[in-house]
């Protein structure tokens, strides 16, 4: 399949459309990398889009973003730049989830040029803790051209996390001081 990566916006273009438009916006980077990534020579990170100061002191992100790279891995950038390259491809893809966008980016299609190995979404999921996480997931996994049997383990994963979060709710008592 062949493609121009000029007809692709990089993060950086996507960043600053978002900035004029949201003057107060307010980006954060999480690294999420484990020890157990590290041996792998693994970076898991994740950015997440506030519209304002409010949103942010309320985690109330506008949307997320999720992005593994491998050290060495994948061209000479990965080399001693993956977890800067792991940065971009989340802030990437949270600025689509958060504003939209035609396509994925210049950065993500630079990957398909340089024959990334298709990603491990299930593992990817493995490392997540809520059904949001798992939704942008999902929605990442849609727009990569995942199987649609990959999309229905993404689905049953988060509705697995759904059911442990309402059965930790529902543990443990309540005691309600009142008059009755």
């Amino acid at each position: 399949m062949a493609f121009n990566l000029d007809d692709y916006e990089t993060v950086e273009e996507r960043l600053q459309r978002a900035l004029e438009a949201h003057e107060d916006m307010r980006v954060v980077t999480i690294n999420h990398t484990t020890p157990e990534d590290r041996a792998s020579h693994v970076w898991v990170v994740e950015s997440r889009v506030y519209l304002n100061a409010g949103d942010q002191a309320n985690d109330l992100p506008k949307g997320t973003g999720w992005a593994f790279e491998i050290d060495g891995q994948n061209g000479p950038a990965n080399k001693f730049s993956a977890l800067e390259n792991a940065e971009t491809s989340s802030l990437g893809r949270c600025l689509k989830h958060a504003f939209g966008a035609k396509s994925v980016t210049r950065q993500e299609m630079e990957k398909v040029d340089r024959g990334v190995s298709p990603r491990d979404w299930m593992a990817e999921a493995s490392r997540l803790t809520s059904k949001d996480e798992v939704r942008a997931l999902y929605l990442d996994a849609q727009a990569g051209g995942a199987s649609k049997q990959t999309l229905e383990e993404l689905k049953q994963y988060a509705e697995g996390l759904r059911s442990e979060s309402e059965r930790a709710g529902s543990s443990g008592g309540s005691s309600s001081g009142g008059k009755g």
